[in-house]
């Protein structure tokens, strides 16, 4: 099986691309072929339509909160609401979001999704620092208007099969929520490159084969590669993977996903996700 991961951005360029780490899912191991650079909308679209069977994890929130749909008087259905972020300028959304906030109390006023509370993941409206909300705004429509069947909240009868991932999850078992990126290049330190070290050597471990289900190969040369990119795009890209290739081998089991997610939310894919 094809298995893809992604790590997006809201303005993906030539300095700042969306990476794509591109691996195959054959006889218990993940097998990782290459990285590519996706330097526009156009390439992460074109993705999103290649010929299957793959499975692809992309890092971004797929959905909003229950709460902030409701509150705005949204169509309470995936597709209807992302139709409806689908026919704004950036910037009208950007707007809808600041005056949704500007007189709510603190601490209510970005919501997070039942996925982003048990995942220790930030809000989908957050426009800044880390921009997830913008994001949102240019994936989620994407996807929506992409021939693949997005798990949970479009699922179609086809062999091409988007999950939301959030590495972090992964990376957290080696790093226990330390820093190991930073795309400011005054800010990137040896304690990030160490940490990116640990958590190669964890997934080249046997541990990932007791957490996922499988075994992850990769050359030297892509290994190195992972642990010298300060930015951590192409690790994320390949925690992505990680996680999409577990979603993979829970298909019979519903990719892993609770059987009462919300399916107005979504949800992030991951073992330690799981409920008993």
């Amino acid at each position: 099986m094809v298995v893809y991961g992604m790590d997006f951005t809201s303005a993906p360029k030539r300095s700042k691309p969306i990476t794509r780490a591109c691996c195959r899912m054959d006889a218990g191991r993940l097998l990782v072929e290459n990285f590519e650079d996706l330097t526009s909308f156009d390439a992460f679209e074109q993705t999103l339509r290649q010929p299957g069977p793959w499975v692809a994890g992309i890092d971004f929130p797929f959905g909003q909160s229950r709460k902030f749909v409701t509150n705005m008087r949204w169509p309470l259905s995936w597709d209807g609401y992302v139709g409806v972020v689908a026919g704004m300028p950036r910037d009208q959304f950007v707007r809808t979001l600041e005056a949704y906030k500007a007189n709510r109390p603190k601490g209510d006023k970005e919501h997070r999704r039942v996925t982003d509370a048990e995942a220790g993941s930030i809000s989908p409206q957050k426009l800044y620092g880390v921009p997830v909300g913008k994001m949102f705004f240019e994936g989620a429509p994407r996807l929506l208007r992409s021939p693949a069947s997005i798990v949970p909240v479009r699922p179609l009868a086809e062999d091409r099969i988007v999950v939301e991932a959030y590495p972090a999850l992964v990376a957290r078992r080696w790093t226990q929520g330390k820093g190991y990126k930073n795309d400011t290049k005054a800010k990137q330190s040896e304690e990030h490159r160490a940490a990116r070290q640990r958590i190669v050597e964890g997934l080249g471990s046997s541990e990932l084969r007791t957490s996922h289900g499988f075994a992850l190969a990769v050359s030297d040369r892509d290994r190195a590669q992972v642990i010298d990119d300060p930015t951590g795009d192409q690790l994320d890209a390949l925690l992505c993977a990680v996680q999409a290739g577990w979603c993979w081998l829970k298909r019979g089991e519903g990719y892993g996903i609770p059987k009462e997610v919300d399916l107005l939310e979504g949800w992030i894919v991951d073992p330690a996700l799981v409920r008993p």
